[in-house]
């Protein structure tokens, strides 16, 4: 598959290049655009279902920094629904094309905006970082923790920016009041509490079906074991699925325990230990925990702990999702629209929020922190800033959702060690650090 991979590049590189310059979807307006300002940079866009959609406001935003060349989904509906929504937002359609590698075989882009599902993230950015493209792509980093070790091997190799979506990286009240913590504004930070409450509901029981036409169900496996295609696999539940998803700590905790150990300045921990099941709707095909207590202990007595419930929206700690930081001297909540510092009578000493509000669990997000999160990306490739959220703080943060769900799957406590943030029980860590790849469809690295 890596010879065909590269192949399907080749052959598609001719056609891609007059796609680009001379195909339809170019008026005269949107040529001008691309030929006539070296501050814009030409993006495409892989997946254009929910992130996509709540994305588009934020490229509306930035429209006089970036031209949308290309739109790819593995349903065709999909594609072409997002490639008339841009049309309509930004004044030009975009080529909409079933496989995103169509895409990187164009000379003429500049970045991929990778918004695929999990078992893609890692896989379609090496492919774009072949193809010469830098890369912003969603969280997690990563299916597995080896694939954070691959990826930023791929980025050292090719020298390319490669942006994680972690978007508090870019939210301005959290970096004022995070520069406050490291400078002592509550002395000792020693535990952050990250947490996340949200009501999915009952799955139901998938069933083999033929796959829906349109709908090219080869391609969205891709790198991952082939699989009989249930109708339950078609939208968001792929999540709950090991062979695609990464769970609930995987699509959510990543932001929050990026924040947490920004906060604590640490690497990888020392032990990993959970407490965690499936406790609502038990007769679904959903095949993960739902809820799961997991604790990170770290050098120095620094401690996270993450409580993640996916089906009880029950909001322990008065919002549905943030960061608490204990510090020897008070306390600070963050969440994405704020932040508010207690001192430790546990009265409220100052607060601040962020100029727009920013969804919180709402599905697909959306919001000021993706835009300029987005605007960061674009301006590190320009050269014009420091990228706010450096690939090898993502794959750390990542590594962290990883080592959450082997210790579920395993039922034991984990030792690691924090140099590398390799398991030492060396039988889980041949099981579990990496994937089985389809045949063909492994890194080249």
């Amino acid at each position: 598959m890596q010879t065909k991979r590269r192949d399907f590049i080749k052959k598609s590189a001719v056609a891609a290049t007059g796609i680009t310059l001379g195909a339809q979807h170019l008026t005269a307006k949107s040529y001008s655009r691309i030929l006539g300002a070296n501050d814009r940079l030409n993006i495409g866009v892989a997946g254009c279902y929910r992130r996509g959609k709540a994305m588009l406001a934020s490229f509306k935003d930035l429209q006089d920094k970036l031209n949308i060349l290309f739109v790819s989904d593995v349903v065709k509906e999909r594609r072409d629904k997002y490639a008339a929504s841009i049309n309509e937002a930004l004044g030009y359609k975009p080529k909409a094309v079933n496989d995103f590698r169509e895409m990187l075989a164009d000379p003429a882009l500049d970045a991929l905006f990778n918004l695929t599902p999990d078992h893609w993230h890692v896989p379609g950015t090496w492919m774009a970082l072949e193809a010469g493209k830098h890369v912003y792509v969603e969280k997690p980093l990563g299916h597995n923790p080896r694939e954070g070790e691959i990826i930023q091997e791929y980025q050292k190799k090719f020298n390319k920016v490669v942006q994680m979506g972690s978007q508090q990286r870019s939210q301005q009240t959290a970096r004022k009041i995070i520069k406050e913590i490291h400078d002592g504004l509550i002395g000792d930070p020693y535990t952050v509490v990250a947490y996340y409450s949200n009501k999915r509901g009952d799955i139901g029981n998938g069933k083999v079906v033929p796959v829906p036409e349109g709908f090219d169900w080869d391609l969205f496996q891709g790198p991952a074991p082939r699989e009989a295609f249930k109708d339950i696999y078609f939208d968001y539940m792929w999540h709950w699925f090991w062979p695609w998803g990464t769970g609930e700590t995987g699509n959510n905790a990543t932001h929050e325990l990026d924040v947490a150990r920004w906060v604590l300045q640490v690497s990888n921990p020392e032990e990993v230990s959970v407490n965690g099941g499936k406790f609502q709707f038990v007769n679904d095909d959903w095949t993960m925990y739902d809820t799961i207590n997991a604790t990170f202990r770290y050098p120095g007595n620094k401690t996270i702990i993450w409580d993640g419930k996916s089906r009880n929206n029950i909001q322990t700690y008065g919002d549905d999702r943030g960061n608490i930081i204990y510090g020897s001297e008070g306390s600070v909540r963050i969440n994405r629209n704020g932040y508010k510092q207690y001192d430790l009578a546990g009265k409220l000493v100052k607060e601040e929020s962020e100029q727009s509000l920013n969804v919180t669990t709402g599905l697909g997000g959306g919001g000021g922190l993706t835009t300029g999160h987005i605007q960061n990306f674009m301006e590190a490739i320009q050269g014009k800033a420091k990228q706010n959220s450096v690939l090898g703080e993502a794959a750390r943060s990542t590594l962290l959702c990883h080592l959450t769900n082997i210790a579920y799957r395993t039922g034991e406590t984990l030792s690691c060690d924090p140099d590398t943030g390799h398991i030492t029980n060396k039988k889980i860590m041949k099981k579990y650090w990496g994937r089985e790849y389809e045949p063909g469809w492994g890194p080249n690295i």
